[in-house]
């Protein structure tokens, strides 16, 4: 993991708070699928977006996070912003994918899409792995070089 190389920022977030992020988008996902509503899509949908796009300081699931990580007094493990930003872009990207396709009522292609997304977040809330740091370093970089 040492040698992955993220997009470079100044910028620091607290790592408790983007993996308490995960746990909500995992349940978020799940909640959609056992009450077979797309609005719990379309929330994490407009949540990615805020995270990955705009200089919000706190989306609705950030915001939760930072509260619950004061409520445990977790202490602050701080790590690069610029890495969680083009995570939670793959994340928007993946949501939006399910999105449509539960719409769409493709209820087999967005359950994959949904695994796969469910899959990532564990293990950035188990582990502190980082996805979409893999992906950029291995498939996003080599072409800017």
């Amino acid at each position: 993991m040492r040698s992955l190389v993220c997009p470079i920022s100044d910028e620091i977030v607290n790592e408790r708070v983007t993996r308490a992020n995960a746990l909500i988008a995992i349940l978020l996902v799940v909640a959609g699928f056992i009450f077979n509503s797309v609005l719990f899509f379309i929330f994490l949908l407009a949540d990615f977006f805020l995270r990955a796009f705009t200089e919000v300081k706190y989306s609705p699931v950030s915001y939760i996070s930072s509260r619950l990580i004061d409520v445990m007094n977790f202490s602050k493990k701080p790590v690069g912003k610029a890495q969680k930003i083009f995570a939670a872009r793959l994340g928007f990207v993946m949501t939006l994918g399910i999105s449509v396709l539960f719409m769409l009522n493709l209820g087999t292609a967005a359950l994959v899409v949904s695994g796969i997304l469910v899959f990532f977040a564990s293990l950035e809330f188990a582990l502190g792995i980082c996805v979409g740091c893999m992906i950029y370093t291995y498939l996003i970089l080599p072409f800017y070089k």
